[in-house]
């Protein structure tokens, strides 16, 4: 491992929202990285403030740890907006408070990255179940816009983009429930950026039965705002893409 001081700062982004059972494990995983250079922005984003002094323990674990409180619930996306507006680092890291990462993936990320000079990257992930079970495996690909149209294979908490690229962005994420990711996705590479990918596995995703991500309605809602409302398209083509997605969707769980 290089020194310290020759290592670029990555910004770790955590929103939480009624994750209690999971954040420790989530952020020990971060500061558990063999990669050390880094910052966690955690994001208080729960109306009541029933759970703060919890959240404010955890961040006295380590200095590295810095904690932003929403006056209310904004949301995640909103939320990873205003972690991004405190974000100091070169790169910038999602990771949901519910997940866990391997304790070489900064490493391994960003190495592939500076060698590359790639600006936005993601792994392969596991989904496991909120026991801890073993689910399945989502393969990461080299994705550009065409083919992430079709099917949203960039797992969130995988991500690592770079602060100037991301920065581009005015408000990142939109306000949205669900699917926020990949609409910043999408504007990423309608902008001719490839996602490249690391086929290791070095995130776990958890499949929370509570996750709002899990209503049905909510997230074909949705599907059609990211294709009318942010791709533009019309409501003929936006109904066919939302078709192509649930497909695609129904064809990897099969897996």
């Amino acid at each position: 491992m290089r020194n310290l001081k020759d290592l670029d700062l990555v910004s770790v982004i955590i929103p939480y929202y009624k994750s209690k059972k999971f954040i420790k494990k989530s952020v020990k995983s971060v500061l558990n990285q063999t990669y050390k250079n880094l910052e966690i922005i955690i994001i208080y984003d729960e109306n009541t403030k029933k759970n703060l002094n919890f959240i404010k323990q955890i961040c006295k674990i380590d200095k590295r740890i810095k904690l932003l409180i929403n006056k209310k619930n904004i949301g995640a996306g909103y939320s990873r907006n205003n972690g991004i507006k405190h974000a100091k680092g070169k790169y910038i890291a999602f990771i949901d408070s519910d997940d866990t990462w391997t304790r070489n993936k900064l490493l391994l990320q960003i190495n592939f990255m500076k060698k590359n000079s790639y600006l936005a990257t993601h792994t392969s992930y596991k989904i496991i179940d909120d026991k801890q079970n073993y689910i399945s495996t989502r393969h990461a690909t080299n994705l550009n816009y065409k083919k992430l149209l079709n099917s949203c294979d960039i797992g969130l908490s995988t991500v690592v983009v770079t602060r100037k690229l991301i920065k581009n962005f005015k408000i990142p994420f939109p306000k949205i429930k669900t699917k926020e990711d990949f609409v910043l996705w999408l504007r990423i590479t309608k902008k001719g950026i490839k996602f490249y990918s690391i086929k290791k596995t070095l995130t776990s995703w958890t499949n929370n039965p509570d996750s709002l991500s899990k209503s049905l309605k909510q997230k074909i809602s949705d599907a059609f705002r990211v294709y009318f409302y942010y791709q533009k398209f019309n409501f003929v083509k936006s109904i066919y893409f939302i078709f192509i997605l649930s497909l695609n969707f129904l064809i990897k769980n099969k897996k």
